[in-house]
């Protein structure tokens, strides 16, 4: 086995663990709600210690029943999920394409590279050459540059 599998197996097991150890020890059963979210704690805390307390603030949507609740949450924690699924599927094939560029890159630069059939310095005809012998095609076949900058014209569009 891998060490990523072990890994992986050791946290599948701590996550199992904590969702069935406080139903198999039986945490909760002396409350009338055992598994109530942290606002309802909260709520009956404060509750407890100053009867008269008032909010500050009152929700913007109260839903009608606790499966809605319920319902909006599941809803809300899989939108969540799946943007982050998004996040780090994007951000992977962004690497993996990193790395096939960089595997063909380095492919293409271990293979020997042919040069085109480039005319030589001493074969470019200069313009006061060609002006010299009158009806001379030799700057066209020789690929001569314009105003002499030495260039060669060749793979030009």
């Amino acid at each position: 086995m891998s060490r990523n599998t072990k890994i992986n197996a050791l946290l599948l097991l701590v996550v199992v663990a904590l969702a069935v150890l406080p139903l198999a020890l039986g945490l909760g059963d002396h409350k009338k709600e055992p598994f109530a979210g942290a606002d309802a704690e909260a709520e009956t805390a404060i509750t407890e210690i100053e009867p008269d307390y008032e909010p500050w603030f009152s929700p913007l949507y109260e839903p009608p029943s606790g499966e809605i609740e319920s319902a909006l949450f599941a809803l809300q924690a899989a939108l969540g999920a799946g943007v982050l699924a998004y996040y780090f599927g994007v951000r992977r094939g962004r690497r993996q394409g990193e790395l096939r560029a960089r595997a063909q890159q380095d492919g293409q630069d271990s293979t020997p590279v042919t040069a085109p059939d480039v005319t030589t310095s001493a074969e470019v005809t200069t313009p006061a050459e060609v002006a010299t012998s009158p009806g001379s095609t030799t700057a066209k076949t020789h690929g001569s540059t314009p105003a002499g900058t030495g260039e060669s014209s060749v793979g030009r569009i």
